[in-house]
């Protein structure tokens, strides 16, 4: 019997929408942990969350501050989700005095920070005083149960596909969930491996926050990720979430990746109108092409399709830059929140036999991206 989900509220003020909200637009697109109940952004007060994202209405309400979400909810959602993911690494007092409130009224807390509310004595008193529990999504594991690599990612004899990109923030992860969705839907049985703290939050059974882990562990808790989900699992394919990019001069991520997953193949995503990385406005966007010479050149793997992400372009836009995109790169080139996953199956279908996807019936029309459920 499935079990009922519980309710949450997540709070993303002044952020839903954009970069540093991607905590928020996620668990609002999919979440098979929570029940999204509300947002709280008052920029957006009072509009619906899916349309605020350029998805279509899904009846999850924006809200002025916490004090309306409760008076207009009816009951307390279970759940009060720090949804922002900012560089700064404390939050400010304002912010603090929410967490607060929240857990006055009987939330508990969940937080994908680098800041451990867990390990606040004030939060944590207040926790304890009113019987609530905080979970910290990017604690890292006790030292005894970190893994170093071992190479025994190389008995794992079915696809493993990595879904990198160009950036922080560029729809990976959406791809990723979407793609996961995908196959399944069609009887390819698919397990998403986690490498970050929002795909964790939305359910993701195997991985780990890696950015919270000493680098010595990266690559051997990916590879025992990858193991985990085979040995456990014995999907037909295993797909892992990227990081970052191999080229962004700040993060480790997606080579840790790279390194420890061993990817088949990569699925490369890239926002098209982004001219500067985000949150580091003098740094040039790479090239697409300059990012696949930097995957395939320091792994066996190759990309096998391209997804781009529809951000700061208009609907007439898209057509013309996936068919350039094709052109240029021959590669399958798509938008899947605009356009689904079909040519990515068709991909995996092309370097992937195996899979039998050439057998299944093509779908009639687009399979539904990211729905809650």
């Amino acid at each position: 019997m499935k079990t009922a989900k519980k309710t949450a509220l997540i709070y993303c003020q002044n952020q839903f929408g954009l970069v540093d909200g991607k905590t928020a637009a996620a668990l609002v697109r999919h979440s098979e942990r929570y029940r999204i109940v509300g947002v709280i952004d008052g920029s957006l007060a009072g509009q619906d969350a899916g349309a605020a994202l350029g998805d279509g209405k899904n009846g999850i309400p924006i809200f002025f501050d916490l004090d309306e979400a409760l008076q207009n909810l009816g009951e307390i959602p279970d759940y009060y989700i720090y949804g922002k993911a900012p560089l700064e690494a404390c939050i400010p007092m304002d912010e603090r005095l929410l967490v607060i409130a929240a857990m006055e009224k009987g939330m508990d807390i969940i937080n994908g920070l680098h800041q451990f509310f867990s390990e606040d004595p004030e939060f944590a008193d207040i926790a304890a005083r009113n019987n609530v529990h905080i979970q910290d999504i990017r604690k890292s594991p006790q030292l005894q149960d970190l893994h170093v690599f071992t190479g025994q990612i190389s008995k794992v004899n079915v696809p493993v596909i990595a879904l990198l990109g160009t950036d922080c923030a560029c729809g990976k992860m959406t791809t990723a969930v979407a793609l996961n969705q995908a196959l399944n839907h069609l009887g390819i049985k698919s397990v998403l491996v986690a490498t970050g703290q929002t795909s964790l939050m939305q359910g993701a059974v195997y991985g780990v926050s890696i950015d919270a882990l000493i680098s010595q562990f990266v690559i051997g808790e990916i590879e025992h990720a990858v193991i985990q989900a085979f040995e456990q699992e014995r999907p037909d394919i295993i797909l892992v979430e990227g990081q970052s990019a191999v080229s962004h001069p700040a993060f480790m991520g997606s080579l840790g990746i790279l390194k420890g997953s061993m990817p088949d193949g990569v699925i490369l995503q890239h926002p098209p109108a982004r001219r500067f990385r985000c949150d580091f406005p003098h740094l040039a966007m790479p090239t697409v092409g300059s990012e696949i010479q930097l995957i395939e050149s320091i792994s066996q793997a190759r990309v096998i399709a391209i997804a781009l992400s529809h951000e700061n372009l208009a609907d007439e836009e898209i057509l013309p830059i996936i068919n350039r995109y094709e052109q240029q790169f021959r590669l399958p080139t798509t938008d899947v929140l605009n356009y689904g996953c079909q040519k990515l199956i068709q991909a995996l279908g092309d370097r992937f036999p195996q899979l039998g996807l050439h057998s299944q019936p093509a779908p009639t029309e687009r399979i539904p991206v990211l729905a809650m459920g």
